[in-house]
C-alpha cells in the first residue's frame, strides 16, 4: 500500500505467551526473531465519522500444532465493527464474544469478512503462503489488546490436523465475569 501513515510489524518475540507449546515457541525463536506479520495503515483522522483502513501481511507457520496469528483485539469502543477482504492467501477469523461464544469465518482471495461490534478478532494464517488482507473500521475505535491476555487467551485455539483445521480449548482460558461481558457490551458511544 502506498501512501500509508504508519507502518509496525510484530515479530515472533511480540507474540510470546500466546502459544500453548512454549519448547516449540522457544525452538522457533532460537533460529531468528523472524516478521510474522506486518501492517502498514492510512488514518486519515482518529474523528468519529472517519475511518482507517490497511493492509496486514502475515507470514505462514506454526508453533507446534498452532499456526501463525495475529495478537488479536476487541475495539476499545466495542461498538465498532471491522471490515476485512481477503487479497492472497488461506485464513480464519477466529471471533469471541465477550461471553466466550467462538465463530470462525473462513478467508480467502476475494472474500470479505464483518466482524460485528462487540467481537473479539484475531486472524490466523492456515496456509502455505502470505495472507493477505485489507481491513477497514471507524477512525474513533481505538483497540484494546490486553483483553485477550486478561482472560488467558481466546477460549479456543486454532490448531492442524490432517485435513486442515480445528477448534481446541484453551486449557488456560478463564471466562470474563459477567459483570466484565455486559461492561464491553454497554459501552457503546
Amino acid at each position: 500500500m502506498s501512501n500509508g501513515t504508519g507502518h509496525y510489524e510484530k515479530r515472533l518475540s511480540d507474540l510470546a505467551g500466546l502459544y500453548a507449546d512454549q519448547t516449540a515457541f522457544a525452538a522457533l525463536l532460537a533460529e531468528g526473531d523472524r516478521v510474522v506479520y506486518d501492517v502498514t495503515e492510512f488514518r486519515p483522522s482518529e474523528k468519529a465519522g472517519d475511518v482507517i483502513f490497511g493492509v496486514t501481511r502475515m507470514s505462514p507457520g506454526r508453533i507446534g500444532d498452532e499456526f501463525f496469528l495475529t495478537r488479536g483485539h476487541i475495539h476499545a469502543k466495542s461498538d465498532r465493527p471491522e471490515i476485512y477482504y481477503g487479497q492472497k492467501g488461506t485464513g480464519l477469523m477466529q471471533l469471541e464474544s465477550p461471553d466466550g461464544e467462538t465463530r470462525i469465518v473462513e478467508i480467502g482471495p476475494q472474500t470479505i469478512c464483518y466482524v460485528p461490534p462487540y467481537w473479539i478478532h484475531r486472524s490466523v494464517n492456515i496456509g502455505d503462503e502470505d495472507l493477505v488482507m485489507v481491513f477497514c473500521y471507524p477512525a474513533d475505535s481505538g483497540q484494546d489488546y490486553g483483553i485477550i491476555e486478561r482472560s488467558g487467551g481466546m477460549r479456543h485455539r486454532v490448531v492442524a490436523v490432517d485435513d486442515g483445521w480445528t477448534l481446541t480449548d484453551n486449557t488456560s482460558y478463564v471466562p470474563r465475569p459477567p459483570e466484565v461481558a455486559a461492561a464491553l457490551v454497554g459501552n457503546a458511544v
